[in-house]
């Protein structure tokens, strides 16, 4: 049984490890980012047409900072938008896709004229989501809901089952995970075994960012979890 190593952040990671588990495929926790909410008051929608989310925790981070449930909301993918419908929003609409996707769907399904938009972000963004729909005539707010920090180390478990050859690929799911996962790869002393090594990337982009010397890079056709699942498949069945 292939074993891959998870680098999402531990909430993120559990569909992920399930739905491999599903496939046959053993999977091991490297959290690259920490994540921790910002407490504060109550979001603000007063003349609020819609909230953005460009991940599960942000909506989780303003599930905990807004009561409101019936406001649109708008997520970039699918794994995004369950969360919403776990945390009982009722009126989601998914991109199924990335940024792009997300500020397209936006663009077609609101009108400037009625309202803010509301990014529930972290304090680092990855693209360009509040400038593309600026472009478009809207006007984005962002709140910053929680910070995502890299991870100072890879797990002691993972480095040791790397070591002994137990792992056959990484999966990353941001440009930002790709980054971090690449300097903790040096500072492990692992570089020369990850060149035996997969990387699955959810996107282009993701895997892109990542410099190492992977033996072999299998992107997922759609920036969403079912691609990716699917890339997962294609390769070991």
């Amino acid at each position: 049984m292939p074993m891959l190593a998870i680098t999402r952040p531990l909430e993120d990671a559990a569909s992920l490890a399930s739905a491999l588990a599903d496939l046959g495929i053993e999977t091991i926790a490297a959290p690259l980012m920490l994540i921790d909410a910002i407490l504060g008051s109550e979001v603000d929608l007063k003349g609020v047409q819609g909230v953005l989310f460009t991940s599960a925790n942000g909506a989780r981070a303003f599930a905990v900072r807004s009561s409101d449930r019936d406001i649109p909301v708008y997520a970039v993918g699918d794994a995004t938008a369950r969360a919403l419908k776990d945390l009982k929003f009722k009126n989601v609409t998914t991109a199924s896709g990335d940024v792009d996707d997300l500020a397209g769907l936006v663009s077609r399904s609101c009108d400037p004229d009625n309202g803010d938009l509301v990014h529930a972000c972290a304090s680092v963004v990855a693209g360009d989501l509040s400038g593309i729909l600026t472009t478009n005539g809207f006007r984005v707010v962002r709140h910053v809901l929680y910070q995502a920090t890299a991870a100072q180390e890879l797990p002691v478990e993972v480095i040791e089952a790397i070591r002994a050859k137990k792992v056959d690929g990484m999966i990353v799911y941001s440009p930002r995970t790709a980054h971090i996962l690449d300097t903790l790869i040096v500072d492990a002393g692992l570089s020369t075994a990850v060149a035996e090594m997969k990387l699955f990337a959810l996107s282009q982009n993701a895997s892109k960012a990542s410099t190492s010397a992977w033996h072999e890079r299998i992107i997922a056709a759609h920036p969403c979890q079912e691609s990716l699942l699917e890339a997962v498949r294609t390769c070991y069945y």
